[in-house]
Order: C-alpha cells, then structure tokens, then sequence
C-alpha cells in the first residue's frame, strides 16, 4: 500500500508542474470599476479642412472637364447623324469625333476615381470617417457622379447610333 500511495503522489506531482495553467491572479481588466461611465466619443461637426478643399478642386475639375467634354460630343452627335454606311468615309470621321470626346472625359473620370481614393485613404490611415467628412464626400461624389453618368450616357448614344 505505501508503494501504490508513493506511486500515485509522484505522478499527481509530475502532472501539477507539467500543466500550463492561467494564472489566478487578479486581471488588470478587473480593477476598473464597471459603475465608471465611459465618455462618448467627440463627433466632429464639421468636415476637415484640407479635406473640403481637396473636394472642391476635384469637384471644379470636374466641371472643367464637362465643359471641355460638351462640345466634343455635340461635334460627334452631329457627324454621326450625318454619317453614312458603317465604315465609310464619313464613319470613320464620325467615331474619330466621338474617341476625342471619350479622351475629354479624362478629368471627370479621375475626379470619381480620387473622391473613392480619399474615403478610403481616410479609412485606412485613420481607421474610419468622420460623419461630418463623409457627409462631404458623398456630396461631392454625388456631383461628380452626376456629370460622369451624363457624359458616359450622351457617349452611349452616339455609339448606339454609329452601330446601325
């Protein structure tokens, strides 16, 4: 019996030390009080400064660009009513007017683009947006966007019409 008894006191010891047990002492977490209110983020109600101005030059590129844009595709819209058969002389002058107008969309196009890329930068270096930023992207966003789907739908009609 005392072998058996010496026995199972060894390998209970073996056991306790080879176990690798969390530790029972008080967490740092545990000594804040739960009664103590946690203060409310400070929301900011107006957008960063650089922000609004970086907005407003992209947004003014943009309507630089659709001036730019308007008579290109008036000049396309004109020959192509006038165009002959596909592939004809007057045709090919018809979709060279209409290519100028696309590359005149260049600015319009990369002012969409930028708005996306400085939501996301913000994102990603600040780990998130403030309402008031991007209540002032969406805005801006918004008017980009409203050129950028006008002139990519006056482009779809004059394709649309050099195709018959």
């Amino acid at each position: 019996m005392r072998g058996f008894a010496l026995a199972l006191t060894v390998l209970l010891s073996a056991c306790a030390t080879a176990t690798n047990a969390p530790s029972l002492a008080p967490r740092a977490a545990e000594s804040i009080d739960p009664r103590v209110p946690v203060p409310e983020p400070v929301l900011s109600t107006a957008p960063t400064a650089g922000l609004v101005e970086k907005l407003d030059a992209l947004v003014a590129q943009a309507v630089a660009g659709d001036r730019a844009f308007s008579p290109l595709i008036e000049r396309a819209r004109q020959l192509a009513e006038a165009a002959g058969a596909k592939e004809s002389e007057s045709w090919v002058v018809a979709q060279q007017a209409l290519s100028a107008a696309v590359g005149a969309r260049l600015p319009v196009t990369s002012a969409v683009g930028d708005i996306d890329a400085l939501g996301a930068q913000r994102v990603q270096t600040l780990g998130g947006i403030g309402a008031a930023d991007l209540e002032a992207i969406g805005s801006a966003a918004a008017k980009v966007a409203e050129i950028d789907e006008r002139e990519a739908a006056a482009i779809d009609s004059v394709q649309k019409r050099l195709a018959r």
